[in-house]
């Protein structure tokens, strides 16, 4: 009879039962839901989810339907006709290419950077960026298919990228990447269709579901890069404060990202401290979700506490 627990193995590692090895290793988390119930354990998730699509649908339903909440895209935008936004790569690489922008960009621009700059640049990466949609979906069919991937690039290669951008824009004067920014493309896809836009998002998905988990996201995107710069001083952080509970089940790690930036705050490794402070952590909560032992919570930079 089960007890509704899972056995514990040799190395105190939760272990399913039996016929259900191959279902936890391809679906991490199953733990947590078998604890906490899928609600709880997807708590994080479904709300990355509700913001990700509302930001879409905020700038859709205009073209689509005629009501025009906010005007432009995820580039530059004005809401109800008074309040600019505009990304500050846009504006970086804009001053690179040697044009000055308008003032109400500059406004936007400043009101955005100083968003990320107080709570974490990455937080754009998981609770805006549209194209984490494509690169999660890769990733879920990635582990339920079993794939595995060929050699990941080095993770500096997409800084070295970010330069490259800004070098193109300041040789050519154009805002070069915005031609093939993913970002873009998806937006611009939904609203005129997927024509060129269909292939280079295409092609992310195919990149992280047959080559590299997380590639694009984790490897290669210079906006991610550009966001991580902006993440050093953020005041929102992930803490691993109830460690001493962890059963090295490893489902943090398969969810997350950006999972190198788990283990020094979970095994004390080069800190002491159990908060997560390494500016590619993109603060999106999967690791709270899929714990069973809820060792990670989502905190402030101040709180250093351990239970």
């Amino acid at each position: 009879m089960s007890t509704g627990q899972l056995p514990i193995g040799e190395k105190g590692v939760a272990v399913p039962e039996a016929g259900a090895g191959r279902a936890a290793t391809l679906r991490p988390g199953l733990e947590a839901v078998h604890t906490k119930g899928w609600l709880r354990a997807s708590k994080w998730l479904l709300l990355r989810r509700v913001s990700q699509i509302g930001i879409l649908a905020l700038f859709l339903v205009g073209p689509w339907f005629g009501l025009w909440i906010v005007k432009g895209n995820l580039s530059s935008s004005l809401t109800l006709g008074v309040l600019p936004l505009t990304d500050p790569f846009l504006l970086a690489q804009s001053f690179a290419a040697g044009h000055l922008p308008y003032r109400e960009a500059l406004l936007g621009g400043g009101i955005v950077l100083a968003f990320y700059l107080l709570l974490g640049g990455r937080l754009y990466c998981s609770w805006v960026c549209p194209v984490n949609l494509v690169t999660d979906a890769a990733a879920w069919l990635r582990r339920r298919l079993g794939l595995k991937g060929g050699k990941a690039p080095d993770p500096r290669l997409r800084y070295a990228l970010l330069g490259f951008v800004l070098l193109i824009a300041a040789l050519t004067g154009t805002l070069a990447w915005e031609w093939v920014n993913p970002v873009s493309m998806f937006h611009r896809g939904l609203i005129f269709g997927f024509g060129l836009a269909w292939g280079i998002v295409g092609g992310v998905f195919l990149y992280d579901l047959l080559i590299v988990s997380r590639g694009w996201c984790s490897r290669i995107c210079p906006m991610g890069a550009f966001y991580g710069l902006l993440g050093r001083t953020a005041l929102l952080r992930v803490t691993a404060d109830r460690r001493r509970t962890c059963n090295d089940c490893m489902d943090c790690f398969a969810v997350c990202p950006e999972p190198q930036v788990i283990r020094p705050a979970l095994k004390a490794v080069g800190q002491s401290h159990p908060l997560i402070l390494d500016q590619d952590c993109t603060t999106c909560g999967r690791c709270v979700d899929v714990c069973s032992k809820n060792v990670f919570r989502i905190t402030t930079r101040f709180d250093r506490s351990e239970s």
